[in-house]
């Protein structure tokens, strides 16, 4: 019997073997010791890059979230981050002023634009959603994280899309979020620099296991319709926009996640 033919047989009968004629030691981990590995492995192959595809070749990444900008908008066409809930710690945190984003290297739009325009400084990464500290709460308020709403489309279905969706967090354990307005078409504009009044919003979510993705297409303007009456395919939302959402995932499973449009898999 050949020694590597020992060695195997040693290693099927103890967790530890040292071979002293060889100068080997081999440890072989016990059984609690393999889950938890397998727990690490999991987490590890369970993050994903979740960003989308950008069509202006315009992506930045801050601590909080990442946006891809478009200049001729003067806003993100999306902002993508992950949810979870250390995000949404119950925290007050003093509301900081709006400002311009330094990282975006043709300047997002000056808060002056919303000034007297009747329309909010809405955020498309609600700082509701980023209270795990305060320096992720201050970076939604940068102007590139912002587009021109409604205020009653802002405080009234939007809003309840954004609760929602943290209640989804919680109940699936995190979840991946796309949102930005649909920066196509004819559009209102403000401020001296023009900035786009997107004529619909949308969200896009993803469980952190890949098995359940919706998508949400609201037009801007006031409704007390039910969430559910909102929800479209995936592949919808990149025909009106042009962007691929999750490039990242298998083929198969993308195509399967983007053509649904059933919703009953998400407890409204």
């Amino acid at each position: 019997m050949t020694n590597i033919r020992i060695i195997f047989l040693l290693l099927l009968t103890c967790s530890t073997f040292s071979c002293k004629e060889y100068g080997i030691e081999i440890v072989i981990p016990n059984a609690n010791e393999l889950e938890q590995n397998s727990a690490t492995e999991a987490v590890i192959l369970g993050d994903f890059n979740f960003y989308p595809t950008s069509t202006t070749n315009e992506v930045y990444n801050r601590k909080g979230f990442s946006f891809s900008y478009s200049e001729t908008h003067e806003q993100s066409e999306w902002v993508a981050y992950e949810l979870t809930d250390k995000d949404m710690v119950a925290t007050n945190y003093n509301r900081p002023y709006f400002n311009q984003d330094p990282i975006v290297t043709t300047a997002s739009a000056d808060w002056r634009n919303f000034k007297n325009s009747g329309y909010d400084r809405g955020h498309l990464c609600p700082a509701g959603d980023r209270k795990y500290s305060k320096e992720l709460y201050d970076e939604t308020f940068f102007t590139s994280n912002i587009a021109p709403q409604i205020p009653s489309f802002n405080n009234g279905v939007w809003n309840r899309l954004e609760q929602k969706t943290r209640y989804w967090a919680t109940k699936y354990n995190g979840l991946y979020v796309i949102t930005g307005g649909v920066l196509k078409g004819e559009m209102k504009t403000i401020g001296k620099e023009k900035v786009a009044v997107p004529n619909y919003f949308y969200k896009i979510l993803i469980t952190k296991d890949h098995t359940k993705m919706i998508g949400f297409l609201v037009p801007h303007e006031p409704s007390k319709a039910p969430l559910y009456s909102f929800v479209v395919t995936v592949d919808e939302i990149e025909k009106l926009t042009g962007i691929d959402f999750f490039p990242e995932l298998e083929d198969a499973l993308e195509n399967k996640l983007e053509a649904e449009l059933s919703y009953k898999k998400w407890s409204f």
